[in-house]
């Protein structure tokens, strides 16, 4: 299994053509940079976990949603995103393969100490954009006149079966 751990915060930061904090609410950038991953994700087929950390918001707990098929984690009161992916490195790091998008070049060093890849968040952009670009062309490619029912797509006896529901037999 391959993963892909992002440090929420500081790709939106770093991604300044992306993301104008002083235009956009953090819930809208953070917004922004799932839906860009979930593509990502889509076509790459790996793991994405994203984490934002809340270890000065004073009470939070950890919280783990899903969006898309991407793991979106929130730190509790006192986590920084950095010990969670430390953390999870450490654990999984010599069993899976981990890669790691963050700016800050002391987790980095953590990470590779610990079994995990590094990715800049420049890399993280070549990767995102180069898939993008993957995925369009394959679908500019793509027949023209090819259809994708649901019909093609269901086994000869079970379709059938529907007819025969369709027909009231």
């Amino acid at each position: 299994m391959e993963y892909l751990l992002v440090d929420g915060y500081n790709i939106i930061n770093a991604w300044k053509e992306d993301f104008d904090l002083s235009r956009e609410s953090l819930e809208e950038c953070r917004e922004k940079l799932l839906s860009i991953l979930s593509n990502y994700e889509g076509y790459k087929k790996i793991e994405i976990i994203i984490v934002f950390d809340a270890h000065m918001v004073k009470g939070s707990k950890k919280k783990v949603e899903e969006y898309d098929h991407i793991t979106v984690v929130y730190t509790e009161e006192n986590q920084t995103a950095d010990n969670y992916i430390e953390r999870f490195v450490y654990q999984f790091g010599n069993i899976h393969t981990i890669r790691v998008a963050t700016s800050d070049y002391l987790e980095q060093t953590i990470v590779l100490k610990n079994g995990g890849a590094r990715m800049t968040p420049r890399e993280l952009r070549q990767q995102v954009e180069s898939t993008n670009k993957s995925m369009t062309k394959e679908f500019a490619d793509r027949p023209k006149n090819t259809r994708n029912t649901l019909a093609l797509n269901i086994d000869s006896e079970l379709l059938k079966k529907f007819e025969k529901m369709r027909r009231g037999e």
